[in-house]
């Protein structure tokens, strides 16, 4: 090593070092970043498609524009009241990959037992500002509609209804928000590393992997308000199991509706008388509350806010 010097080798093998060291860390970073960004499509699965039995909107639906964030981002939503104005309301949260138009024959069925319902699209869904859903956003998305409710119908006794990953909207709110007058979560989940061990992939170790958790279970212990579980048994979407597990961890008052043979979509449906005897009498809803609702079809109102 003629005119290095042992030193000068030692200071060339740190600096070397140190520049592995620093390439490594942002091909690490820049993985997560990718895997972080990507994660919300994955669970999401949002699309700009119409659910395959869209029905038209009943004329009792309004839409309306929902501002959200800081940034002149916003979530459109369907406002379809009950002609009794003192109704509760429900704020109805979706699943993942359809939009709104998923949720048109489903939505009357709460209509038809009392509620007037705020549905709401997640940022990145539908109507809603463009941008790859997360955790943390559908977060604000729901924070804003719940909010927006007592601009529009104050002074109401209020629940939250989640479907599926919904139901970690709904959880979330519900923490928040300890006077909400119900939660009702249908086919919800655990979280979303139980959910990956239920796939066939779930040998693979990706655990550590997953930041966006929507961990139910870890937040329903402390859920206060009264919880009305409901799931099919022949559910292949979300295993039956998950509700019996949250059901068991919550300290709520709380009542399980056992679907007996139902799927991850046609409880309100197949089920509905069954479903909704569960509801009135678990939230304390008089059966004088269920309306008959008009089912004629016509263009949706648009009302802007």
């Amino acid at each position: 090593m003629t005119g290095i010097t042992f030193d000068r080798v030692i200071v060339m093998f740190k600096l070397f070092l140190s520049r592995c060291l620093a390439i490594l860390f942002l091909l690490i970073a820049g993985g997560c970043a990718y895997l972080e960004s990507r994660q919300g499509d994955w669970i999401f699965r949002p699309t700009e498609t119409t659910w395959w039995g869209n029905r038209e909107i009943p004329a009792t639906f309004v839409e309306h524009t929902v501002p959200v964030g800081a940034t002149g981002e916003f979530i459109h939503a369907w406002w379809a009241p009950v002609e009794d104005k003192n109704a509760p309301v429900m704020l109805y949260l979706h699943g993942a990959r359809w939009n709104l138009s998923g949720s048109v024959t489903r939505i009357p069925r709460w209509n038809k037992m009392g509620f007037s319902v705020l549905a709401i699209d997640y940022r990145g869904f539908g109507k809603s500002s463009p941008r790859a859903p997360t955790e943390q956003s559908s977060y604000e998305d729901a924070e804003a509609a719940w909010a927006y409710i007592d601009t529009i119908a104050p002074h109401r006794k209020k629940f939250i209804f989640g479907h599926s990953l919904g139901g970690a909207m709904a959880t979330h709110l519900a923490l928040k928000d300890a006077g909400a007058s119900g939660l009702i979560l249908e086919a919800t989940f655990t979280n979303i590393s139980e959910m990956v061990k239920a796939t066939p992939f779930g040998f693979l170790p990706v655990g550590g992997l997953i930041t966006q958790r929507f961990d139910n279970l870890d937040r329903i212990v402390n859920v206060k308000v009264p919880i009305l579980f409901a799931h099919g048994t022949d559910d292949t979407t979300v295993p039956f199991v998950m509700s019996e597990k949250l059901f068991a961890a919550a300290t709520a008052r709380k009542y399980f509706f056992k679907a007996e043979g139902g799927s991850h979509h046609n409880l309100t449906s197949r089920f509905y008388n069954e479903y909704a005897s569960a509801v009135l009498t678990h939230f304390g809803l008089h059966p004088e509350n269920v309306n008959s609702i008009t089912t004629t079809s016509a263009p949706v109102k648009k009302k802007e806010s």
